[in-house]
C-alpha cells in the first residue's frame, strides 16, 4: 500500500485498516437486502478452486460523431445521464491537431445530445449560445469551466427544484472548480461567483455527485503527486493522480484526501469517472483512464497511422507515442479503492483512429439499455472515445456488458467454492446473477458464522442452478424461504462449476416475484 503523508489521508487509512481488521476478526457485516458484487473483495472470506475474473465490455456501434463546426477532433470529457426515459449526453467540443509542428486547439464550448434508447444520440438545436454568428447549435455552456464541465443529476432528497442538475467545472488558471446548477439540464448558471474548490490541478474531467449511502456530496478531481499547479505557477511533477473531498451543501468542501489503492503500481490516472453503481449504490465504481508514455519502438511503428503519429510527435513526443485505456476500480468509503491493474477496455483490434493518446476515455456514468438480442435481459452501456488528432471530427463508441458483469467468481470445469465472510441479511429469498455452460452449475450453501452447515440449507440440499440469468431465485429442495435465517449471522458458500457468479441479493417475497 502506498503511503501518502497528509493528516487526513493517514487518519482515513487508519479507519480503513481498522475496519478491515474487524472484518477479519469475524465481525458480522450487515448487508440487509443490498445487491453485492465482486468488483471488490469486501465480503469474500475464502476462495478454493475458483477465482475472481475481470470481464471486458464488447464494442458496439458508434453512438455519436462530433463533426459539427463547433465540435471537432478535440471533443471529449463526456457525461451520460439517464433521466427517466431520456439519455442525456454532455461533452466538450473543440478542434485539435498538429500544424507546422505545433499543437492547435480550437475554441472550446460545451455541447448537449440526447437519446431515447441510449444507442444513437442526436444533437438538438438549442439556440442558446452564438458560434460563428449563429445560435443554431447544441451548445449549453460557453463560459468559465467550459474545458471540463461535468453535470450530474442530483438525487439528494432535499435538492431544490431549480438545482436538480449540478456540476463542478474549472481550471487552476480560472481559480479552481466552480459550482453550477440547472433545473432542466439545459439552462445553466453559477451558484456563486467564487470557486468552491481551489487547491488542485483540475486539468481533467473533475466530478461531483450525491452519495446516497454516506448522505454527502463527493468530489473527485485531478492533482499531481509532486510539483506546483496553481494559476500562477504551472510546474506539475510526479504522477497524475486523483483527490477527493466532501460537502454537505455542494458549496463548502473539506475532508480532502488522496485516493489510496490496494496493490496497484504508481501510474498516471487521467479521468476517474467515479460514481455510485446504480444497482448497488453503496459501492462506488470508477472507470479511470490509464495514461502511459511508451516512446518509439518497432511495436510503436507497427501501430495504425504511422505517418500521422510521426507528425504529431514533432509537436511533442507524447502526442504520437502515448497510449490510453480504461481501468475499473471500486470503493466502499470513497477513499480506499481496489483498482484492477488489468485493463478493463483495451485499445482493441488495430484499425484507424485507435491505439493513440485520447482513445478509450470512458464517459462518466454507466447506464442500463435494452439488449440487441430479442427477449434478453437489459445490459450495461459504456461509451468510450475513439479517434481524434486527425481530420475535423472524432466519435464515441458504445460498449456493452451484462448487468453487474464487471467481475465474477469464476469456476472452471472441475469447479470450486467461494465462502463469504460472516454476514447478516434481510429478506426471505436469495437471487443470483450468473451464467454457466450446458454442463456447468451453481449451488449455494448457508452456514453458521463459524462455518457449520445449516440443516436444510447446505450445499447438498441446494438444487443445481444452470443457465444464464440476471435474477434466478435459489431453491433448496423445493424450498426458497429464508425468513428463518433473516437477521442472523451466517456465511454463504457458493459452488461454481464451469460458470460465473456476478452478484447476489437477498430480497423480500414481494420483490422476488
Amino acid at each position: 500500500m502506498k503511503l501518502l503523508f497528509s493528516t487526513t489521508t493517514i487518519f482515513l487509512s487508519v479507519i480503513v485498516l481498522t475496519l478491515s481488521s474487524a472484518v477479519w476478526a469475524n465481525d458480522v457485516v450487515n448487508i440487509d437486502s443490498r445487491r453485492e458484487l465482486f468488483v471488490d473483495a469486501m465480503l469474500i472470506g475464502k476462495l478454493d478452486g475458483v477465482d475472481r475474473k475481470l470481464h471486458h465490455p464488447v464494442p458496439r456501434e458508434t453512438a455519436i460523431i462530433h463533426d459539427a463546426p463547433w465540435e471537432g477532433a478535440g471533443s471529449g470529457y463526456h457525461t451520460v445521464i439517464r433521466d427517466g426515459d431520456l439519455y442525456r449526453m454532455y461533452y466538450r467540443g473543440s478542434a485539435l491537431g498538429v500544424k507546422n509542428d505545433r499543437l492547435v486547439v480550437g475554441k472550446q464550448v460545451f455541447c448537449y445530445a440526447e437519446s431515447k434508447d441510449g444507442i444513437k444520440f442526436h444533437k438538438p438545436n438549442l439556440g442558446l449560445f452564438e458560434y460563428n454568428s449563429s445560435k443554431e447549435n447544441n451548445i449549453v455552456w460557453d463560459g468559465v469551466g467550459v474545458h471540463n464541465f461535468a453535470p450530474f443529476l442530483d438525487t439528494n432528497p432535499d435538492c431544490a427544484p431549480n438545482a436538480r442538475f449540478k456540476a463542478l467545472a474549472g481550471t487552476a488558471k480560472e481559480g479552481g472548480l466552480f459550482a453550477f446548477k440547472s433545473a432542466d439540464g439545459i439552462h445553466w448558471s453559477l451558484m456563486q461567483k467564487e470557486p468552491v474548490v481551489t487547491e488542485g490541478a483540475f486539468d481533467s474531467q473533475n466530478l461531483a455527485f450525491w452519495d446516497p449511502t454516506a448522505k454527502i456530496y463527493r468530489a473527485y478531481f485531478r492533482t499531481f503527486t509532486k510539483g506546483t499547479t496553481t494559476g500562477k505557477v504551472w510546474k506539475p511533477a510526479g504522477y497524475r493522480a486523483v483527490r477527493t473531498a466532501t460537502s454537505k451543501d455542494f458549496l463548502s468542501w473539506g475532508n480532502e484526501a488522496d485516493l489510496i489503492y490496494e496493490d496497484s503500481p504508481a501510474e498516471h490516472i487521467y479521468t476517474n469517472q467515479v460514481a455510485p453503481y446504480f444497482r448497488a449504490p453503496h459501492i462506488l465504481i470508477g472507470l479511470p483512464t490509464r495514461y502511459v508514455e511508451r516512446g518509439w519502438s518497432p511495436s510503436m511503428r507497427d501501430l495504425p497511422q504511422l505517418q500521422h503519429r510521426e507528425m504529431r510527435s514533432k509537436a511533442h513526443l507524447r502526442y504520437g507515442t502515448s497510449l490510453t485505456e480504461a481501468l475499473v476500480m471500486a470503493s466502499r468509503d470513497g477513499v480506499h479503492f481496489e483498482r484492477w491493474n488489468e485493463a478493463f477496455i483495451r485499445p482493441g483490434i488495430q484499425r484507424p483512429e485507435t491505439w493513440q493518446y485520447g482513445q478509450n476515455y470512458v464517459a462518466w456514468h454507466v447506464v442500463e439499455t435494452e439488449s440487441s438480442l430479442p427477449g434478453a435481459a437489459n445490459e450495461l452501456s459504456f461509451y468510450a472515445s475513439e479517434g481524434g488528432w486527425t481530420g475535423d471530427s472524432n466519435a464515441l463508441r458504445r460498449y456493452t456488458l451484462r448487468l453487474d458483469g464487471f467481475v465474477s467468481i469464476h469456476g472452471k470445469w472441475k469447479g470450486g467454492t467461494m465462502t463469504t465472510k460472516p454476514i447478516r441479511f434481510g429478506g426471505d429469498k436469495l437471487r443470483l446473477n450468473f451464467a454457466t455452460s450446458a454442463v456447468g452449475s451453481i449451488r449455494v450453501g448457508i452456514q453458521t458464522a463459524d462455518g457449520k452447515s445449516i440443516d436444510g440449507f447446505g450445499l447438498d440440499d441446494c438444487s443445481e442452478e444452470f443457465g444464464d440469468s440476471v435474477e434466478r431465485t435459489v431453491v433448496w429442495g423445493d424450498n426458497t424461504d429464508l425468513s428463518s435465517l433473516s437477521g442472523k449471522p451466517v456465511r454463504l458458500i457458493f459452488e461454481v462449476i464451469d460458470g460465473d457468479l456476478y452478484s447476489y441479493q437477498f430480497v423480500h417475497s414481494d420483490a422476488a416475484r
